[in-house]
């Protein structure tokens, strides 16, 4: 793969509390994995891809964060940034920021809102959900809710850890 995994991920939880038209999670904080894995020069995407596969995380893609709040009411999604840096905002207008560069995983629990404010031009992402779960999009519009309330209620916390595997920060936090 010639990626390494840093042993042990350096894993930082972030409660994102209701926000105004986003919901959030109230049962799990969103978790940032610093500088996850040492990435290689040649194809670092790659890297992650076989990370979260191995895992068990399915649906992989590659691309960005968008620059406008949106939210995922019916699965769990971690990002691995594998080139460039970005400023990314948390749980909407209110919501904590972050700065995440090449290398780091941020795991954001279904229902909180994820938004770019700033990148480099090379910013790039390897973004996957748990095995078991299907994606939707909102944008926190009004008529979303009740429904995606329900929704967020109802995701299960995932088997694995995106980054671990079978222990690991999301097992012992989200339990």
């Amino acid at each position: 793969m010639g990626a390494a995994l840093r042993c042990p991920p350096e894993a930082e939880p972030k409660p994102i509390v209701p926000n105004g038209p986003f919901p959030n999670n109230v049962r799990v904080p969103a978790l940032l994995y610093w500088q996850a894995l040492t990435l290689p020069t040649e194809d670092p995407a790659q890297a992650f891809e076989l990370l979260f596969r191995e895992r068990g995380w399915r649906g992989i893609w590659r691309n960005g964060v968008y620059v406008f709040h949106h939210y995922h009411s019916t699965a769990h999604e971690v990002l691995g940034v594998y080139s460039g840096q970005a400023t990314v905002q948390l749980g909407g207008d209110d919501g904590i920021v972050v700065d995440l560069i090449a290398g780091d995983v941020v795991l954001i629990p279904a229902g909180v809102a994820h938004k770019n404010l700033g990148s480099s031009d090379d910013f790039g992402v390897v973004g996957a959900y748990p095995a078991s779960q299907s994606w939707d999009m909102n944008y926190g519009k009004p008529e979303e809710r009740p429904r995606v309330d329900a929704n967020v209620a109802h995701v299960p916390i995932p088997e694995t850890d995106p980054v671990y595997g079978a222990t690991g920060p999301l097992l012992d936090l989200w339990a």
